[in-house]
């Protein structure tokens, strides 16, 4: 499976800070926002990604991020010039899914809970169509909600209803067969002029071949997408990564985890930050698990 992280768009809610910066390189705490959604496809196996994001922002997320190289991955950059929707990321990145399998993470969602790495690969390993991500919100109306059946299985899907046939937002990680670039290509625009996400999902789910997994309580799912949003996800890290001693999102730990870096080159990469407690903090996380 590839991966996409969709960085895009021109953060207005975000203004004035993002007439600056990219939102998705804003901080959240301790590390870029970006580096949230890539550990989710990274704790997902994925290991080839393309990072989609404006003309004016790519050369700032290639100079934070490289080829990938040193957290044992492989990135790839495309351009979306103008906010046409999120479909159109399967556009943009045909060339780069080629004939596999793909997964959609949102550059400004941020994910956390026990098991959640378990869960990615299994549903990697047994996808069959589309799988979507629900998340019970209290203002289900605000967002895409999908409806189960008694049973678990999906049964409709609706954009921002006045009345929510259920409280399971749709979150901003998908995964999707390769049907899915033909699908996207094949999308008119809707009435606001973008290739919506939406649209995709209902393809397959009038196919009989969308899935959603409800991560349920005991899961965090945060968008950034305003300042009190940004600044309780920053706050919310925090919390965590200071009651458990162990940092959220931290891509060369991930990389070890996963078995991408070996404790020596995540040695050497925490080395290299030494004057921040992020540097320190990947040292010792490589000598527990081997460093020389």
């Amino acid at each position: 499976m590839k991966g996409i992280v969709l960085a895009g768009g021109s953060g207005t809610r975000l203004h004035p800070i993002t007439q600056a910066v990219s939102k998705q390189l804003l901080p959240v705490y301790d590390k870029p926002m970006i580096y949230y959604p890539i550990s989710v496809l990274m704790f997902a196996g994925i290991r080839d990604i393309l990072i989609i994001s404006t003309p004016a922002d790519l050369p700032n997320f290639q100079r934070l991020l490289g080829d990938g190289s040193k957290f044992g991955l492989n990135f790839s950059y495309a351009e979306q010039p103008s906010p046409n929707g999120l479909a159109e990321a399967f556009v943009i990145g045909a060339d780069f899914v080629g004939d596999d399998d793909v997964a959609l993470v949102l550059g400004d969602n941020i994910f956390y809970g026990q098991g959640f790495s378990s869960r990615l690969r299994t549903e990697v390993s047994t996808l069959d169509g589309c799988v979507l991500f629900g998340y019970p919100v209290k203002d289900p109306e605000r967002y895409g909600v999908g409806e189960v059946d008694g049973d678990g299985k999906l049964v409709s899907i609706e954009e921002k209803p006045a009345h929510p046939k259920s409280n399971k937002a749709i979150t901003g990680l998908y995964f999707y067969d390769n049907e899915v670039v033909e699908i996207a290509r094949s999308l008119k625009p809707s009435p606001r002029g973008e290739l919506e996400i939406t649209d995709v999902n209902l393809s397959y789910l009038r196919a009989g071949r969308a899935k959603l997994v409800d991560l349920g309580r005991g899961f965090a799912w945060l968008d950034t997408g305003t300042h009190d949003s940004l600044l309780e996800a920053g706050q919310f890290v925090q919390v965590l990564e200071h009651r458990t001693g162990v940092r959220i999102a931290c891509l060369e730990e991930v990389a070890l985890r996963m078995g991408f870096i070996t404790a020596d080159e995540c040695f050497t990469l925490g080395a290299a930050l030494a004057k921040s407690g992020y540097g320190d903090y990947l040292m010792a996380v490589a000598k527990s698990a081997g460093a020389a």
